[in-house]
């Protein structure tokens, strides 16, 4: 068995949870089986004894003379030609965002290879993205539908997400496998470096409650920070954010957290930079509550990222956060009331905002409670979300693609 991932985000270019999926499902597969990985930047590694092979699809542009809001869009499209003029020899080929989809259905039609995808999110559940790519929006729902539905087999990342495919596309539900995202349980743990995170202006003698994620529609960071107004005096806020989607969205974020830092009395601390692992893994460690904000969220790993390091979480009851955080056990969940069509925005924002710093001003306030819930937490993602148990899942998913595909094709020579 061999495995060929296209994907947008690999190590070193690792922006978001999906990135985050493949670095880890890619090592486990490689123990497994044989794993190459195709995506944007200019890798190159070679694999064997247990290691994936590595190569990066580079980048220029310096003829595009298309706005600037969509040279994402033909970036995707010239990278993912480019994964299929080297030639395909894998027996499985595993998509992983809307960005390497076309590679993949020019290398089913092309090469006749098996084609897995990958549902980390689903474009029509974001329509602020129009925010980013205009007219290009259109055509990324329109290629993630054409890859889904030609798919062999298409793996949910929770139930609500296998349940959002099978409203929007036109799949059979058997062809749509459950199979969670996971965490590093040795990489992911409590340790406390405090030097490590005052560095970035973090008072250690104080608690905090922490955010962790890019600055965008979906993951709500914006309700997060008006909710400060409503927090316990003094009570100090860390927010790891950075990569904004837009430069619309960075002034919201700047004009949020300048008035959260005039009407709250303790620190706001606003972290712009992307952290490595050990500095993120400190900074977890060192909170007293992890918030998770988000309208929208399939799966959200980042709140297993915060329970493994035994920090009780608060986050919006929307998508698989309902999956993996527990209420009154590992953390709080927050209802978020939402519009029944697109976009996700709650109907009351300044309720939600309230409702969120009503959850932390209860942990906050109770250290027990926050302990217990810490352990719980660990305890869940150690039964649940090892990445040993979802690599054997999905190769155990890629044998039987590959075994329909193989009785399709004696059955058509017949």
């Amino acid at each position: 068995m061999k495995s060929l991932l296209l994907t947008n985000e690999y190590p070193p270019n690792v922006y978001g949870g999906a990135g985050i999926h493949v670095q880890y499902l890619a090592r486990e597969l490689a123990r497994l089986c044989d794993v190459e990985v195709r995506c944007f930047g200019e890798q190159w590694e070679d694999g064997g004894d247990g290691t994936p092979t590595v190569r990066g699809a580079g980048w220029d542009r310096s003829g595009y003379t298309a706005p600037e809001h969509l040279h994402s869009v033909f970036g995707a499209l010239q990278r993912s030609l480019e994964f299929n003029t080297k030639g395909i020899d894998a027996d499985i080929v595993h998509l992983h965002t809307w960005y390497s989809h076309f590679g993949g259905i020019l290398a089913k039609l092309n090469y006749g290879t098996p084609l897995v995808l990958t549902v980390h999110s689903l474009e029509p559940l974001r329509p602020w993205k129009r925010e980013q790519l205009g007219g290009g929006y259109d055509f990324t729902v329109w290629l993630e539908k054409t890859a889904i539905e030609m798919a062999d087999a298409v793996i949910a990342v929770s139930t609500e997400t296998k349940e959002d495919i099978l409203r929007h596309f036109d799949v059979p539900s058997e062809k749509v496998h459950i199979i969670y995202n996971g965490i590093d349980l040795e990489e992911y743990q409590p340790r406390h470096n405090p030097g490590r995170i005052a560095s970035y202006g973090v008072d250690t003698e104080r608690p905090y409650v922490l955010f962790v994620g890019r600055i965008t529609r979906q993951k709500g960071i914006v309700h997060l920070v008006n909710a400060i107004k409503h927090l316990t005096p003094e009570t100090q806020v860390v927010l790891c954010a950075g990569a904004p989607d837009t430069p619309e969205i960075a002034a919201e974020m700047s004009e949020a957290v300048a008035r959260a830092r005039d009407a709250h009395s303790g620190p706001v601390v606003w972290i712009e930079n992307m952290l490595d692992t050990e500095t993120k893994v400190n900074l977890y460690s060192g909170a007293a509550v992890f918030c998770c904000p988000s309208i929208y969220e399939p799966f959200g790993i980042i709140n297993l990222e915060a329970m493994a390091c035994e920090i009780p979480v608060v986050a919006s009851s929307v998508g698989g956060m309902k999956e993996v955080v527990v209420h009154e056990d590992t953390g709080l969940l927050v209802p978020l009331a939402q519009q029944t069509e697109s976009p996700f925005e709650p109907l009351e924002p300044e309720t939600f905002a309230q409702d969120l710093a009503y959850g932390i001003n209860r942990l906050m306030a109770d250290p027990d409670l926050r302990k217990r819930m810490g352990k719980a937490g660990r305890d869940r993602v150690e039964e649940q979300f090892s990445w040993t148990s979802i690599a054997k899942q999905t190769l155990d998913l890629y044998q039987a693609v590959r075994e329909n595909a193989e009785a399709g094709t004696r059955s058509a020579e017949s």
